[in-house]
């Protein structure tokens, strides 16, 4: 569940940086190509921040 809100919060941030580079009249392809990268970045941070620690068993 606290990935699932990560992620989510991550891709409102997303969202809001790609609409103010769209007010800015920044060019389509640079737009998707930061997209995708900061959405990569946000699932490997995601994934790191609420995995579970293994047991020491």
């Amino acid at each position: 569940m606290s990935f699932g809100l990560y992620l989510l919060g991550y891709l409102i941030f997303v969202g809001g940086l790609t609409y103010g580079a769209t007010l800015m009249h920044v060019p389509a392809h640079w737009i998707v190509a930061g997209a995708i990268a900061l959405a990569g970045l946000g699932i490997v941070t995601g994934v790191k921040n609420t995995r579970q620690k293994d047991s020491a068993n």
